[in-house]
């Protein structure tokens, strides 16, 4: 019997923007499936709250960008090829409706409402978001 990969397209969370675009060290197969992803034309992307938790990161001096975050974040959409999703209405308050015990950070519920309404799989080393993952509430992989 042929087993058929279904190829789904990719969210990536805020911790997995920032290693992509430093190259650091991503579980290789993940690295594969990123550029399977962008070889197929799969989409790869990335939501608005992702440009706010980058913002407060800088903010607060917890990472350091060789530019101002603004034109970081616009160079990463542009030069990646990524694709910046919606946040829509809806979204936000589908990420106050999850079922289970999502995680309480509020990005996280944005990212994972993403997800689970835009059919995406997840990205990331965030264990919160894993961890609800892996109850089957949503498709994550780990980097």
């Amino acid at each position: 019997m042929m087993r058929v990969l279904i190829m789904h397209e990719l969210l990536l969370d805020t911790c997995a923007v920032i290693w992509t675009a430093i190259d650091d060290q991503l579980n290789t197969d993940i690295g594969h499936r990123l550029t399977e992803s962008y070889n197929t034309g799969c989409r790869t992307c990335v939501s608005p709250v992702s440009a706010w938790e980058l913002g407060m990161l800088t903010a607060r001096g917890k990472i350091r960008l060789e530019r101002p975050v603004t034109r970081w974040f616009d160079e990463y959409i542009h030069l990646g090829r990524i694709s910046l999703v919606e946040m829509s209405p809806r979204i936000l308050i589908e990420s106050s409706y999850l079922p289970g015990m999502p995680p309480s950070d509020p990005a996280d519920r944005i990212i994972i409402a993403t997800a689970r309404m835009l059919s995406l799989q997840i990205v990331t080393r965030d264990q919160a978001i894993l961890e609800y993952a892996g109850k089957g509430y949503v498709q994550a992989l780990r980097c």
